[in-house]
């Protein structure tokens, strides 16, 4: 597989552009409700099992709520503080961090998801400033004091290319000598 080291080395660590920063969002969103869904669908099946009675989750309307809830929030803050990034920002190759470019504690985390609705109920403003903004920080980005960069590891992606490009070499000068 061939990758572009070049443009991943002057990318890495700039801030992340909007299109980018969405796909990654949608990808969280995507892995946040199937996840919901097959526990939620778990949860009825052995509730039902166990009990001998049909059940369903939505018997509890509270219940399904509080479980999306207290997932969503886990999901995007335990990664978050721990790795930079969930699940979608890392297939998209981009994490949090502080404006300085150190690693986002719990604290940051969880204010910047707290503070992510408030881009959505400004009619979009708070993400707007994505496109407006040269460090491209969102609205939850400013509140929480974070910032979104390129973030894969490019300079082992740069290792492993030239390393491809010398076995390469050294397989073609090898059976040249007979």
């Amino acid at each position: 597989m061939r990758v572009a080291p070049d443009r991943d080395l002057t990318l890495q660590g700039h801030y992340a552009g909007f299109f980018t920063r969405l796909i990654g969002f949608v990808i969280d969103v995507v892995v946040i409700v199937l996840v919901t869904n097959i526990v939620g669908a778990a949860s009825q099946f052995l509730v039902t099992t166990l009990s001998g009675h049909q059940f369903h989750i939505t018997e509890l309307p509270i219940l399904p709520w509080l479980l999306f809830t207290l997932w969503a929030v886990f999901y995007c803050t335990y990664p978050v503080a721990a790795a930079g990034k969930t699940l979608g920002m890392a297939i998209v190759g981009i994490q949090v961090v502080r404006p300085d470019g150190s690693r986002v504690g719990g604290g940051r985390a969880f204010v910047r998801l707290v503070a992510l609705p408030l881009s959505f109920l400004t009619l979009g403003i708070g993400f707007l400033l994505i496109l407006l903004r040269r460090d491209h920080r969102a609205l939850q980005d400013l509140i929480g004091r974070t910032a979104v960069v390129y973030g894969w590891d490019a300079r082992a992606a740069r290792i492993r290319f030239l390393a491809g490009q010398q076995d390469a070499a050294g397989a073609s000068g090898g059976a040249a000598v007979s």
